[in-house]
């Protein structure tokens, strides 16, 4: 018999999943899990990162599965360690993602931030310790 799985899994609506992974990818260390190209609207990827599990779904209306619409307040963030947050960030801004905050330097507690929303909605905040 074997052990029960255990773990979270980050689910996110995007409005394309193939183009969102394309995008993350350019960012972030990702190894792919499945990727499942069904044409739009039913497509979907898992894909793991720095540990962590995700899965974006395509939007699907039919299926009440709605992405992030612009100009709405993100009650959420991603929070990623990275082992360079300079050249992480740099990745994103050349991407196409939007600067929410530049990577500042907290001395005091040996971390540095910085924060940028995606072209999909969501907001990711980078971490280097």
């Amino acid at each position: 018999m074997t052990e029960p799985r255990t773990g979270i899994e980050i689910d996110m609506v995007v409005k394309d999943s193939i183009k969102a992974l394309t995008l993350y990818e350019r960012i972030f260390e990702i190894h792919r899990i499945e990727v499942a190209n069904f044409g739009k609207g039913l497509s979907e990827v898992f894909f793991t990162m720095y540990g962590g599990r995700f899965h974006l779904l395509d939007e699907n209306p039919d299926y009440f599965m709605f992405a992030p619409k612009d100009g709405e307040i993100k009650s959420i963030w991603m929070n990623v360690f990275v082992p360079d947050i300079s050249k992480t960030f740099e990745k994103a801004l050349t991407t196409g993602c939007t600067v929410i905050r530049r990577v500042t330097e907290m001395t005091e507690f040996g971390v540095s931030n910085a924060m940028f929303a995606d072209p999909f909605g969501y907001n990711w905040m980078l971490h280097q310790i």
